[in-house]
């Protein structure tokens, strides 16, 4: 038995209920009802009773909740004191953050370090995927998270994580706020301002290929980080951007466009060599698995 299934048994003990304690832990439902059944097994009596509305603990169940807290708060205390002793800090681990990701993936990313590495140390640094490849080249980073495609350092490795649909964000004043979707056509009839292609150049070209190429759009010679872009928008009130449904509120709404050409990918990335301990045991099978949903199975 894993010290992370103990963890995992805490959290639906404490939760009373499996969605909300994968939702607590990162990873889906389905994995987290797998690993239980699994201890479960391993013990050879049922833990938990499952019901429509949750789930409730036997008296087995209990029993092993006490037993599962002790043996963790136990296990972080000796991880702890040794490195204490050793006269070794918390471990740490530097984690890009790439600008305009969705939040739920880095804070997915810090769960699954905490998780595997108790007690560390997560330093979030934040950049663009142009940034964030030559700090992981530098070593000035140890994970982090970048937008695809993109051409990798050397000795570097990446994982494909999530991704989502990109549409067209504009002023809710815009006269295309009518279209319940946004043509190519009236796409390319409209002034686009968008990231600075040095950001990230090869997701750019590749979301502008898909939209007909440089020649058949109105690229304005304006760019904006992503967090300006929105603010762009109430100043420039006939032009639009590309972006995620998140971004959109009263003053700027979100469109698809026709046929959904476009999608933001999103991947983790680190050095192959690199000796980071937190990093290595977030690694470590199953490790960072790609997802679709608000997740990171583990």
């Amino acid at each position: 038995m894993e010290l992370r299934q103990l963890r995992y048994y805490v959290a639906v003990a404490q939760q009373l209920h499996f969605g909300r304690a994968a939702a607590h832990l990162h990873i889906s439902t389905p994995t987290l009802s797998q690993q239980i059944k699994q201890v479960e097994r391993e013990i050879g009596t049922p833990l938990l009773i499952r019901h429509s509305r949750g789930v409730e603990l036997t008296a087995v169940g209990k029993v092993f909740l006490d037993h599962a807290t002790t043996t963790i708060a136990a296990a972080d205390r000796a991880l702890t004191e040794t490195r204490r002793a050793a006269g070794l800090g918390d471990p740490q681990l530097r984690l890009g953050l790439l600008n305009g990701v969705p939040g739920w993936l880095p804070a997915a990313l810090e769960n699954l370090a905490s998780q595997r590495s108790p007690g560390c140390k997560v330093t979030p640094i934040a950049g663009t995927t142009a940034e964030q490849l030559a700090m992981l080249a530098a070593g000035d980073v140890d994970l982090t998270l970048i937008r695809t495609p993109a051409t990798l350092p050397i000795a570097t490795t990446a994982k494909p994580l999530a991704e989502e649909e990109l549409g067209v964000l504009l002023a809710a004043t815009n006269p295309l706020s009518a279209s319940a979707e946004i043509t190519l056509a009236q796409l390319r009839a409209h002034e686009l301002i968008w990231i600075n292609r040095e950001a990230a150049p090869e997701f750019y070209d590749d979301a502008i290929q898909r939209l007909g190429g440089s020649s058949e759009l109105r690229i304005s010679p304006t760019t904006m980080s992503h967090s300006q872009l929105r603010s762009a928008l109430l100043v420039r009130r006939d032009a639009i951007t590309l972006g995620s449904r998140r971004a959109a509120d009263n003053d700027v709404i979100w469109r698809p466009i026709e046929g959904s050409p476009l999608h933001a990918r999103y991947a983790a990335a680190w050095r192959t060599d690199s000796r980071n301990p937190v990093l290595h045991a977030m690694l470590v099978s199953p490790g960072l698995t790609p997802v679709r949903k608000r997740v990171v199975d583990l």
